[in-house]
């Protein structure tokens, strides 16, 4: 079994109880709202990363203000040629405000849309589990970057 570990860098931002989210689109077409960031690349520090990222995914220009925590994610999944991986994602997490820009979707991205959610209204939205972590760790803020009872 192949290993793939995939470290990236994530926004939290919040501005007047709405939450800035940009909408993910699977390679099997399916399409749910994430975080604004993405992977790093090599030889870059995780705080440039999710700058780009962020104006990548939704036009804005952010300044990361707090180091919110990590969120690690492993799963299986098959490859080609009847193969398996085991990836490892390590999504760094910030809170951050938007400083400039304007808001506009992605082009030939991973993502096709970006928006301004109502925080209650996040909950019944197609979603991916790290929008839900970084509410958690954007709410509860723990000392060590990771809420009481996760493993």
């Amino acid at each position: 079994m192949q290993k793939e570990l995939r470290v990236a860098a994530y926004a939290v931002c919040v501005r007047d109880g709405r939450l800035l989210m940009a909408r993910w689109v699977a390679g099997d077409g399916t399409r749910r709202w994430t975080l604004p960031g993405g992977g790093m690349e090599h030889g870059e520090d995780p705080y440039d990363t999710v700058v780009r990222e962020a104006e990548e995914e939704t036009g804005y220009t952010v300044e990361p203000v707090a180091l919110l925590g990590l969120d690690s994610v492993r799963r299986t999944y098959p490859r080609r040629l009847g193969t398996h991986a085991d990836f490892h994602g390590l999504r760094i997490l910030y809170e951050a405000r938007v400083t400039g820009g304007e808001l506009r979707h992605e082009a030939g991205g991973s993502t096709d849309r970006a928006a301004w959610h109502p925080l209650e209204a996040v909950p019944a939205l197609p979603r991916v589990g790290l929008v839900d972590a970084g509410l958690r760790l954007w709410r509860e803020r723990p000392p060590a970057g990771k809420p009481a009872g996760t493993s």
